[in-house]
């Protein structure tokens, strides 16, 4: 795999989905505006704009979508260990557990290796889903949370491979970027509720009501979608860095193939994982579910353009260069260690 060519494409193509969510909110600007002026010809065609006609539909709706943004802000603000600690995550112990010793080890060597300050380390200790996640707006509150059926079910190399994927999200800045988008998503869902209220006090109102949703509809929908698609190509661009200091496609390859068996497994059973809460606890939060090393698949959305990851299938294809199967879970020998055997 040709990691450096895979990390430039990645950020190549973020830079334009920024670009071009830049440009959807300008639009949601003149689209607010542009439906607010035909309303008041449809409805006062003899009668000229009133003063300030145009200032005040854009300021309205640079107010709701900046509100939108702060707060957003204002909720993810309080930084990495605090979400961790309000989705039951506790700091590694490094002398209670060989496989909690290994992670921290790897953490500590991975930034050596990358420049960078090491994050506070901490376990999803109820979860028993091989998955991951890094968080953290500066790095004195960072943190990479790493579940029990990760530290059960993966070798020191794919421990390696999935920390190196978090720590590429951390030292990226992926995690503010992807706040930032959210936070005008929710602004531009903000303009499409304003528009509602609007609507629902009747008379003149609901005219006006009606072309303020319409734009803020059409925009929170292409917001979604463009910040979904940021997010899958900073999730290859992770993949790529993972592949690039582990020196190893089998490192993350592993990772996402041991996910992919667990996701069978599961399937197979009634209810599949929803049904099975403890292997997620703590992953379903809303705050969470962007940042894992692979979604949870207990969405009820029916397709795959609002998905913040790419399918496991396409990432092991591009790590590999071609489809390969699940790998089986077995007990790491650190694991069956620890228990006696």
């Amino acid at each position: 795999m040709r990691f450096w060519d895979w990390q430039s494409d990645a950020r190549r193509t973020t830079r334009w989905l920024v670009l071009l969510f830049g440009l959807c909110v300008l639009a949601a600007l003149a689209a607010v505006h542009g439906g607010l002026a035909l309303a008041w010809r449809l409805l006062f065609a003899h009668l000229d704009y009133p003063k300030g006609f145009v200032a005040v539909n854009v300021g309205v709706t640079l107010f709701l979508i900046l509100g939108g943004w702060w707060l957003t802000h204002e909720q993810l603000s309080a930084g990495g260990r605090q979400l961790a600690q309000r989705i039951g995550a506790r700091e590694a112990r490094p002398g209670s557990t060989p496989a909690e010793q290994q992670l921290c080890n790897i953490v500590q060597e991975l930034c050596v290796a990358a420049q960078m300050l090491p994050p506070q380390v901490v376990v999803l200790a109820r979860a028993d889903a091989i998955n991951a996640f890094a968080a953290g707006w500066e790095p004195d509150d960072a943190v990479i949370a790493v579940t029990q059926g990760a530290l059960d079910y993966l070798t020191r190399d794919e421990m390696q491979g999935l920390v190196a994927h978090e720590l590429s999200h951390l030292k990226e800045g992926d995690t503010r970027l992807n706040m930032q988008l959210a936070g005008m998503v929710s602004g531009l869902e903000l303009v499409y509720h304003f528009g509602e209220t609007l609507r629902e006090r009747g008379g003149l109102a609901w005219w006006f009501g009606n072309a303020v949703m319409a734009a803020g509809f059409v925009g929170w929908c292409s917001g979604r979608l463009l910040k979904a698609a940021v997010a899958r190509q900073r999730e290859l661009l992770a993949d790529a860095r993972a592949v690039q200091w582990t020196r190893s496609r089998d490192a993350l390859g592993g990772v996402l193939r041991k996910v992919m068996t667990q996701r069978q497994e599961a399937a197979r059973h009634r209810g599949g994982w929803r049904a099975d809460h403890r292997s997620h606890s703590g992953l379903h939060h809303p705050l969470v579910q962007h940042m894992l090393l692979a979604e949870t698949p207990d969405s009820s959305r029916l397709e795959h353009w609002l998905d913040a990851h790419p399918p496991l299938e396409l990432r092991v294809a591009r790590i590999y260069g071609r489809p390969m199967r699940p790998l089986p879970l077995k007990a790491t020998p650190a694991v069956r260690e620890a228990d006696g055997f």
